[in-house]
């Protein structure tokens, strides 16, 4: 998250890892810290490539082969989840949560409807949305919280087009072309914010880590 944060000056001692000030003391950005960053990153990407590809895989060549960009999505968007670094931890454990219902949505059209059906099941039987709902219920939430750390325009408009989207299309308000239209901007958006997150400091994703174990000690203090 974005904290505005730096290292503390010391040019008389080297040391491995750089120290910052955070909120409630100092704490250190490990090389651990920098490999799970890189990882939710990696798997940030691996989701907004797949959603971007599929979409466009579907307007272009039909939705019989698209179906099968549906599990690098979800694979990628489950283990960003679980690198993501969220202050709240109620809310890190129900993005998890929906992204599993989803995950099992998922796994269900495909066992009554087969694979190559699930995007036609999708498009003409809207209650199936209900289904997948979860799984880009956590998604929203991921985009959500990338806008309200760095205020990334990419990361709103994820956030709204989403679910205007598929709720649009779940009570029948919205043109299906016009619902294709809106994910498939969401994918570029989810796509465009992935690669932007490699130019920033790991610092930035890592988050004020005084804040992590305050909070560790008072929900353990509490028990």
């Amino acid at each position: 998250m974005n904290l505005n944060t730096k290292a503390l000056d010391q040019p008389l001692q080297i040391q491995e890892d750089p120290i910052f000030e955070g909120m409630y003391g100092t704490f250190r950005i490990t090389t651990a810290d920098e490999i799970e960053v890189q990882r939710y990153r990696v798997s940030l990407l691996i989701s907004g490539i797949s959603l971007f590809i599929g979409l466009n895989q579907w307007i272009l060549f039909g939705p019989t082969t698209a179906w099968v960009w549906f599990f690098p999505l979800a694979i990628g968007l489950g283990l960003a989840l679980n690198w993501v670094h969220i202050y709240l931890r109620p809310l890190h454990r129900t993005l998890k949560i929906f992204w599993l219902l989803g995950c099992l949505g998922l796994a269900l059209i495909a066992f009554f409807k087969g694979p190559t059906s699930i995007l036609t099941s999708l498009s003409e039987e809207r209650v199936w949305i209900l289904a997948i709902g979860p799984l880009f219920a956590a998604l929203t939430g991921l985009g959500f919280k990338e806008f309200f750390c760095f205020r990334r325009p990419e990361a709103i408009g994820l956030t709204l087009l989403v679910p205007i989207a598929l709720i649009g299309h779940l009570v029948g308000i919205l043109n299906p072309l016009f619902v294709l239209t809106l994910m498939n901007t969401s994918g570029l958006l989810l796509l465009i914010l992935a690669v932007r997150k490699f130019g920033m400091d790991a610092a930035d994703d890592v988050g004020d880590k005084s804040v992590f174990e305050y909070l560790d000690k008072n929900i353990t203090a509490a028990k």
